[in-house]
């Protein structure tokens, strides 16, 4: 049985590829280094993540990207022997403007080192290759309009321009031909995310409309000829739960049809859970799965003969979800961040950790701020579940208020909380609390636990946190206490979420638990941390 969200935590726009027996889902990693991931699964049940491909400065380079740019919906294809990746790097949220460039990279293997960028065009996001039956290629995405004040967190149908499609030829590797918008969407608007595929002598075409929130779905039509015109599904929508506020799985929308080798046949999509009384989803936009079949009218519907998806979905060959562990303890030894982990934006990680300075530690190098868009060392692992604990231990000796390291729950520059150790002109060595709870735009800071409580001069320090649904509390100790001390207020954890803050549209990611140290007086100081445990609650 299939449980939803089969990708648990931040991992929207999933593009689904069959091989043989082997499934790999595609997800958006926007500004979270390296780009991409891909999990791979042999019965639809149990995933497991296999490749980050894009992890070198020519492939992607997101030093100065806003929050919730950088890479957004992957299309993941095999092909000649080759898979086939196609992403964007978004430049610019704010404004009119999207500043959207797509890219096309190969390799012949998933978990292989993946090719040096093809780049393809800018006219808009959310890009697809369809390799069609007779050998020719097809490249199409939304386009995007800045006549119209679509501006981030409120967009508007207009700049959502229909979809375009181009012939791209793999000898040239260019766009050849003439460009054609090929479908406008339905009334509900907003369309992006498109999907070809062929069947029964139709071309399919599944978009992504109502924007990625609360009226998100996906919409289906199909075509004699690849340029259309299209007709739409009789339900106009596959799948949606914009009229169903009660169902489990909110704002689904934006996924990809796939087909097993007997025959039967499954959509993902991108889902929120959210959580009450703010509907608040704290864990992102997360990746699902809906058994679907084909009727006498040519047309797919979802199994459970309605448009809302489930949580329960049979699987292959009755397929059982693995136990996953409570806790996860993560040391840094061996000289390798753990897979589940990443960090922001820059192509150049050695600027901003390594495990080799002092093996079996996790060393971060003190750069900007938190929130930085440029060089910020935050180290961290997507939260999974509504409520956990996370806990580390970390060696630092501040010498100055402008040096920091701490533990942190964070979404964006002006969505986290953390338990910072710091030094303080009276209590010296310290530890304390940052805190943005959502101010946008200006990321004011507030310190809801003051000064913060002293700490002796020297000796590690272990921190951790605890979120319940939508509180959190951290907590400290000095190694010999012998007891966890709480330190501040309980704190909002659900404005750590897409919807706190900016508010619904305003950013597109999730909330990762993690380390962080910044030395703002540009000495580079460095933090060492020890381990990492995550722990479902």
């Amino acid at each position: 049985m299939i449980r939803n969200p089969i990708l648990p935590g931040f991992n929207p726009d999933p593009s689904i590829c069959r091989v043989g027996d082997d499934y790999y889902i595609a997800t958006s990693t926007f500004e979270w280094y390296p780009g991409v991931q891909i999990h791979h699964s042999r019965d639809l049940v149990n995933w497991t993540l296999v490749k980050r491909p894009l992890e070198r400065k020519s492939q992607l380079d997101m030093r100065g990207n806003p929050d919730s740019c950088g890479v957004w919906a992957p299309c993941l294809s095999y092909a000649d022997g080759l898979f086939w990746l196609v992403y964007t790097d978004v430049k610019r949220f704010d404004g009119n403007f999207k500043d959207a460039h797509n890219y096309i990279v190969t390799s012949p293997t998933i978990d292989g080192e993946w090719s040096e960028p093809v780049y393809v065009n800018s006219s808009g996001f959310d890009p697809s290759l369809f390799h069609d039956d007779d050998g020719r290629k097809w490249f199409v995405n939304m386009q995007w309009n800045h006549r119209t004040e679509s501006y981030g967190g409120a967009p508007k149908s207009p700049a959502f321009d229909g979809i375009l499609l181009q012939e791209w030829d793999p000898k040239t590797r260019e766009l050849v031909g003439p460009i054609k918008n090929i479908f406008a969407g339905s009334p509900l608007g907003l369309v992006e995310g498109p999907h070809l595929f062929r069947k029964n002598g139709y071309y399919y075409l599944t978009t992504a409309e109502g924007g990625t929130g609360y009226d998100h779905a996906v919409t289906m039509a199909r075509s004699r000829n690849i340029d259309g015109p299209y007709e739409m599904h009789p339900n106009m929508h596959l799948i949606t739960s914009k009229d169903q506020p009660g169902a489990v799985l909110q704002r689904a929308g934006h996924g990809q049809y796939v087909e097993t080798p007997d025959g039967q046949v499954y959509h993902t999509h991108l889902c929120g859970r959210p959580m009450p009384p703010k509907r608040r989803c704290t864990l992102g936009r997360e990746t699902a799965l809906q058994k679907c079949v084909w009727k006498e009218d040519g047309w797919l519907y979802l199994e459970n003969g309605t448009v809302v998806p489930d949580v329960e979905v049979p699987g292959l060959n009755g397929a059982t979800l693995a136990e996953k562990p409570v806790r996860t303890e993560y040391s840094f030894d061996g000289g390798k961040l753990p897979a589940d982990f990443q960090w922001l934006r820059t192509p150049e990680p050695q600027r901003i950790f390594n495990l080799t300075d002092r093996p079996g530690h996790l060393r971060l190098i003190g750069r900007e701020s938190i929130g930085s868009w440029f060089e910020q060392a935050l180290v961290a692992r997507r939260q999974e579940h509504h409520s956990f604990r996370a806990e580390t231990v970390v060696e630092f000796q501040p010498d100055t208020y402008q040096q920091v390291a701490g533990l942190t729950h964070y979404y964006n520059r002006h969505k986290f909380h953390a338990a910072v150790v710091t030094l303080h002109e009276k209590l010296g060595r310290c530890v304390t609390i940052f805190s943005c709870d959502g101010d946008y735009p200006n990321g004011r800071m507030t310190f809801p636990a003051g000064s913060g409580a002293a700490l002796p001069p020297e000796g590690r320090v272990q921190l951790s946190m605890e979120i319940r649904e939508n509180g959190l509390q951290f907590f400290w100790q000095t190694e010999g206490m012998g007891a966890w001390q709480p330190i501040g207020p309980e704190l909002d954890a659900g404005v750590v979420s897409d919807e706190g803050g900016r508010g619904e549209h305003g950013s597109f990611t999730g909330a990762f638990a993690g380390v962080f140290a910044f030395d703002t007086s540009g000495r580079a100081k460095t933090a060492d941390f020890d381990w990492f445990n995550y722990e479902e609650l």
